[in-house]
């Protein structure tokens, strides 16, 4: 067993691991809590902005309802509850779909 020792001591030390997240086909090194926050949140789900790794804005959801408003022409209602339409007239009150 002589020069284990010595031969163990000519090893090279080892680096600190490296952490890489994969952005857009691109390779950036981050440290080992922005990996963790990467893979929770999903590497698609990332982008670059200003030199630092962020999140995508969500789409913003398209929703569309229907409004009572006063059209062209329209129901008309016995004391304004809409539960009530006596007859459609001009001037009257018709469900309008609007867009968020």
């Amino acid at each position: 067993m002589p020069g284990l020792f010595e031969a163990l001591a000519m090893v090279p030390k080892r680096g600190p691991k490296k952490f890489y997240v994969t952005i857009d086909g691109d390779k950036h090194e981050v440290t080992l809590d922005k990996k963790k926050w990467a893979q929770q949140h999903g590497e698609e789900n990332l982008m670059i902005k200003d030199g630092e790794i962020v999140l995508r804005p969500k789409p913003k959801a398209k929703t569309q309802y229907s409004v009572l408003k006063t059209a062209q022409r329209g129901y008309v209602f016995q004391d304004d509850d809409i539960h009530w339409p006596t007859g459609i007239a001009e001037g009257g009150k018709a469900w309008l779909t609007e867009y968020e």
